[in-house]
């Protein structure tokens, strides 16, 4: 197996949000991973920051594909953001929960045959957890952490201000719970997050802005109840 020098992403976001830039620029490079696993019919299913190495040169790997699904054809406590949630026997089938709970898809969530959207959610999680130094749906326990990812939206007000139009339409785009209006390819990160500010942002500002609103109506709700 290669070494990989570096630390991995969850060490640094013990310190708290990364810089813009920088959380971009790690987000395009693990888009860029997880577009080639996709194009060869891989599903990753457990990304998160523990499996992502930054080299102190910028280059970013994403490690350990112990869960990934190979797909043919079309794609049909403790320690909770690194200990994976997997049922006994670990086997790809329906009902059968595989993944770490902080940033399993609702479809994961509930058992359920997942394809490459599902990658993408985990890839939203991440990047709003660089952007905003917290976890996207916390709790306390893994049950707790599973009906957060079910039934709640993150906390819209956690982003900073900076964070720019075209970035927040993607996070909203890669963490809308019905797979059907999720974003349905990973290159398309990719290609937004390398493209000069001024070609999307204007384009994507509407869209950020009525999910962050939605985010928010969410979090007033749930204080009301």
């Amino acid at each position: 197996m290669e070494l990989v020098e570096g630390d991995d992403l969850s060490g640094r976001l013990a310190h708290g949000p990364l810089a813009i830039d920088d959380a971009v620029a790690i987000a395009r490079q693990i888009a860029e991973a997880l577009e080639s696993a996709h194009e060869v019919g891989i599903v990753r299913r457990d990304l998160k920051p523990a499996n992502v190495k930054v080299r102190a040169d910028g280059t970013v790997k994403v490690l350990d594909f112990g869960l990934a699904k190979v797909c043919v054809g079309a794609a049909s406590g403790e320690d909770l953001l690194n200990s994976p949630t997997v049922a006994t026997p670990a086997v790809t089938a329906a009902g059968v929960i595989l993944g770490t709970a902080a940033y399993m898809s609702p479809e994961q969530a509930r058992g359920r045959p997942v394809d490459k959207r599902a990658d993408i959610w985990a890839f939203g999680v991440v990047l709003y957890e660089m952007l905003s130094g917290q976890r996207a749906f916390p709790g306390d326990t893994v049950t707790d952490v599973i009906a957060a990812v079910i039934t709640r939206e993150p906390d819209g007000k956690a982003l900073p201000e900076a964070v720019p139009p075209r970035v927040r339409a993607l996070l909203a785009r890669c963490l809308e719970k019905d797979p059907r209006l999720r974003l349905r390819d990973i290159g398309e990160v990719r290609i937004a997050l390398g493209m000069p500010p001024a070609h999307t942002d204007a384009a994507a500002s509407g869209v950020a802005r009525t999910k962050v609103q939605q985010w928010l109506l969410h979090g007033m709700a749930r204080q009301l109840i």
